[in-house]
């Protein structure tokens, strides 16, 4: 079957004319309903997936006799996730099968959840071919909360993975639950706190399970002295350094462990002494020392009297999962008002930043600070949005041009900007010069000369040449200053153009 990068490669360059009119802002409902009837694979692909659509084209959808065309819009990041439950009860498993996967989100950042009763209802009647770990991406905070106490059994059985979180009361409830397998996978969590279980259960050759389980379970002290002694492989002293079961002088002993690898683990233990804090504070890893910097017993005088440095590789992408619930406004200020980096950069991501901090945090010195706080709160500026954009250059980059308050007024004025991606956001600026719009056609990027042809400045002169040209056509014709004349022809010749 062919992937949709296969459907757009394939595609000719009258069906390429007819994929932009399908993703024109001012195409009307007429236009999008011929286009869903009548055009090729590559247009319906392109129409169900890459835009939102008015209310009657997604009835039409919905019901459209196509399996791959209901499947396109199951992947719409652009629809109202509402709108995609509705193929929640589709007859083909294809279709399903993409609903359960999040989107593919063109610039980034988090997936909007499915409502809580579509995802109730895929788990209790989607068969285990049909369900995807990622489906998690879609289930909101409060169902995710709610799970291992839902009466649904399917759904219990999922909350049983958040074990480490429940209270002692509802572990005990899903240890006795009528529901076999959900009594069953809380037993094998019960299981991996049990040091005795987990020492006959380890594995005695490297492989996944044996990590796993010297990484995160309950260990026992024949266990964690075999590693001490014994290991199997390389790099398992490092392994259990970060285990929460590690005894208090397991730990004492590995603060001073050879490997700095293992020193580094050990520093960003909660449950570190004050006398390990003092050494690893002055050790000659630089890592072990950054690692030590941000621990949650030290002052703000011991922070700033350790020698370590903040890289300057750093990434500041959206990081999906973030918390639900608020923190403890304390330590939100504590970490906001820090001299650490690392610590504001932690505040920067707290969506429930109150507007004294997220001021503050707004002019840091810090780069990762001023993008983290820019990707994350609702309410970011628009002059710390562009900021970050033009002076951040890593991955979720792009994610910070669809935040509610990124500015439009003004953005031409990058138009010769050395950065491409600078430059194309002059194709946001409504008031960009068509003499600019233009000439930015003829940009040497690909990407600056897609954004400009859909500029609705365009002149109509260029906009009717991109119209055959092999790699812009696509572009201009999702141009919004394209006639609905020009539309009608197009439909009329099924794309060709008279020449």
């Amino acid at each position: 079957m062919p992937t949709p990068e296969d459907i757009w490669a394939d595609a000719d360059l009258p069906a390429r004319r007819l994929a932009g009119v399908a993703l024109n802002p001012s195409s009307p409902d007429d236009v999008l309903l011929r286009l869903l009837a009548d055009g090729p694979e590559a247009v319906r692909m392109v129409l169900c997936r890459d835009r939102i659509l008015p209310d009657a084209v997604v009835e039409a959808v919905l019901q459209h006799p196509d399996t791959r065309t209901r499947s396109f819009f199951a992947r719409n990041p652009h629809a109202d996730p509402a709108q995609r439950a509705r193929l929640v009860d589709d007859p083909e498993w294809f279709v399903r099968a993409h609903l359960v996967q999040p989107p593919r989100l063109p610039h980034g950042g988090p997936h909007r959840p499915l409502p809580d009763e579509t995802v109730v209802r895929m788990l209790s009647t989607y068969d285990n071919d049909t369900l995807d770990h990622s489906l998690y991406q879609q289930i909101s905070p409060g169902l995710r909360r709610a799970m291992p106490t839902h009466p649904v059994a399917e759904v219990r059985a999922l909350g049983v993975g958040e074990w480490g979180l429940l209270t002692a009361g509802t572990r005990a409830a899903l240890l006795a639950d009528p529901d076999d397998e959900v009594r069953d996978r809380a037993e094998r969590h019960a299981r991996l706190e049990d040091p005795a279980w987990v020492e006959r259960a380890l594995p005695d050759r490297p492989c996944h399970a044996r990590w796993d389980l010297l990484m995160n379970q309950a260990l026992s002290r024949t266990v964690v002295d075999g590693v001490l002694t014994a290991p199997v492989s390389e790099g398992e002293r490092a392994a259990i350094a970060g285990n929460p079961s590690l005894p208090a002088d397991v730990v004492v002993l590995l603060a001073t462990d050879p490997d700095p690898e293992v020193r580094a683990k050990i520093a960003g233990r909660a449950d570190l002494g004050p006398a390990e804090r003092r050494a690893l504070a002055v050790d000659p890893d630089p890592e072990v020392r950054l690692t030590l910097s941000v621990h949650p017993e030290l002052t703000e005088e011991e922070r700033a009297a350790i020698d370590y440095a903040i890289p300057v590789n750093d990434y500041f992408d959206v990081l999906p999962g973030r918390p639900s619930v608020p923190r403890d406004p304390q330590d939100v200020r504590r970490d906001a008002t820090s001299g650490h980096p690392f610590l504001r950069r932690r505040a920067a991501q707290d969506q429930f930043l109150p507007p004294d901090l997220m001021e503050r945090l707004a002019a840091d010195d810090d780069l990762g600070v001023r993008v983290l706080l820019a990707q994350h709160h609702p309410d970011a500026p628009g002059p710390l949005l562009l900021r970050s954009f033009l002076e951040y250059e890593g991955p979720g980059r792009a994610h910070l041009t669809t935040r509610p308050n990124f500015p439009t007024a003004g953005l031409s004025a990058f138009a010769d900007h050395a950065d491409p991606e600078v430059r194309a956001l002059a194709a946001r600026d409504p008031h960009t010069a068509p003499a600019t719009v233009e000439r930015l056609t003829r940009d040497p990027d690909p990407a600056v000369r897609a954004a400009l042809a859909r500029h609705p400045n365009l002149p109509p002169l260029r906009l009717s040449e991109l119209l055959d040209d092999e790699e812009l056509a696509h572009a201009a014709a999702a141009n919004p200053a394209l006639g609905s004349e020009v539309m009608h022809q197009l439909l009329a010749t099924r794309g060709h153009r008279d020449t």
